[in-house]
């Protein structure tokens, strides 16, 4: 790598959102060597550890450590630009011109213009700027962000499912686990008789889990959410990832690093 290169990483727990931020960085910056790819906070803190990019491209809202605490502990190791939902609530925070920000969805003007900035702040060789007090008014207006959008309505106790031709009403505590399936969310469920039974709903599992109790269904993996009730037993691998086994249906479900602390007790 010669000394005129630039990297960055992309952290977002959104596989198909890194996809198109790497995609509108290749466009508006084809010499930007993208060396890593985060699903959380934790992880792109050990990316920056280990590869040490030039720039971070941090989601704000991950499962786990978040990109703001993110951020927190990358301090001045990187320049640092924020991915989010909320620019209404993050604006003030970077009107100061000392942080960057992308509004998802992203576009290839606003991308552009944030480009030119790091190209700039590069270019005259300015510091990396890290301001505490500006990183935790951020977390502290995304939290009442976080809570201003959440629904205040009792969890979902039905779900709606198309079964050969036949519209079921699947009880939500006979849901035994989801997983995302491309555009679509697979429900695997026991039957009245008990018997294992599946359907493909046309609802994002990220759409749905919001909708159900937290006390009961916990997600897992990026695709995976699982009924708490009808877990059998998780049984951890050698590479901090696990496996859960259930009451009444074959399939064993994968747990990823990021959500091994909702099974530390084992």
């Amino acid at each position: 790598m010669n000394a005129q290169t630039v990297t960055a990483l992309i952290a977002d727990d959104e596989p198909l959102l890194r996809a198109v931020l790497r995609r509108r960085l290749s466009e508006a910056w084809p010499s930007l060597q993208i060396v890593a790819e985060a699903r959380n906070g934790r992880e792109a803190i050990e990316q920056v550890e280990a590869l040490r990019p030039d720039i971070c491209f941090l989601d704000v809202q991950m499962p786990g450590i978040s990109g703001v605490e993110a951020a927190r502990q990358i301090g001045r190791r990187a320049h640092l630009v924020f991915v989010t939902a909320y620019e209404q609530y993050a604006l003030q925070a970077f009107e100061h011109g000392v942080l960057d920000y992308i509004v998802k969805p992203i576009t290839a003007s606003r991308l552009a213009d944030t480009v030119q900035r790091l190209q700039e702040r590069m270019e005259k060789a300015l510091p990396m700027v890290h301001s505490e007090a500006l990183l935790q008014q951020l977390a502290a207006q995304l939290a009442r962000a976080g809570a201003a959008t959440l629904p205040s309505v009792e969890p979902l106790r039905w779900v709606r499912a198309m079964v050969g031709g036949t519209l079921k009403m699947i009880p939500v505590q006979a849901i035994s686990h989801l997983r995302a399936d491309a555009k679509y969310t697979l429900v695997a469920w026991q039957d009245d008789d008990g018997q294992p039974a599946e359907a493909l709903i046309r609802l994002p599992l990220k759409e749905l889990l919001a909708q159900l109790d937290p006390a009961q269904f916990a997600q897992v993996h990026r695709a995976v959410v699982v009924n708490l009730g009808a877990v059998k037993g998780v049984t951890r691998g050698d590479n901090e990832t696990a496996e859960i086994t259930l009451k009444h249906r074959p399939e064993r479900l994968p747990v990823s690093r990021s959500y091994l602390h909702l099974f530390k007790e084992m």
